[in-house]
């Protein structure tokens, strides 16, 4: 056996995942990316919107909530049973449409970074994300988290379609919220700061 056999492995098929050579396209892999990252944000929304009933939150859902004023730990915080539940549209992207090994990684690298993103209590203005449509971020879920049990609102957890398409995202009263306490913060004492 020579050393380029020993260096040539055959393509393994596992699931629909496929790896070995040729590497997906740029095309292929982005337009993956689109579909597992719809997918995941419309089940995501459903299941953490269940998560929030009575029982669910009571059961489950409560201990990702202890932190009212999240950080990007906060978006890993959870139960056992909550990170089973809640990740598992993460996977249906994939077993719906099947792709390379390492537009599996990327996906799995790009759902975490935007789960960081959304808890890290931070909005950069020069952040790449901000230049998505629809993508809530750090703002979004924030007032998700500061309501915390009570939360009846902004339960999406990439984009805010699903929010605005069945009445939950509370994006305007977030923004009213922030100007009074501006105004609020700016007069002290009956003068103006």
């Amino acid at each position: 056996m020579g050393p380029i056999q020993l260096l040539s492995y055959p393509a393994v098929k596992m699931v629909g995942i496929r790896t070995g050579l040729p590497l997906p396209s740029a095309g292929e892999t982005a337009a993956q990316m689109a579909v597992y990252l719809l997918l995941e944000d419309y089940l995501g929304y459903w299941v953490h919107r269940l998560l929030h009933t009575k029982w669910g939150y009571e059961k489950i859902h409560h201990v990702h909530h202890e932190f009212t004023a999240p950080v990007g730990y906060v978006g890993l915080y959870a139960h056992w049973s909550d990170v089973l539940i809640i990740g598992f549209p993460a996977f249906v992207g994939p077993a719906v449409v099947p792709c390379h090994m390492t537009t599996l990684w990327l996906w799995f690298v790009i759902r975490q970074l935007a789960l960081i993103d959304a808890h890290d209590g931070f909005d950069f203005p020069l952040n790449p994300a901000n230049f998505i449509p629809f993508y809530g971020g750090a703002p979004h879920h924030d007032y998700h988290h500061r309501v915390g049990r009570k939360s009846q609102s902004n339960f999406a957890s990439v984009f805010t379609f699903c929010d605005y398409i069945y009445g939950t995202d509370k994006l305007k009263e977030m923004a009213q919220n922030s100007t009074e306490k501006r105004e609020t913060m700016n007069f002290i004492g009956g003068k103006q700061a």
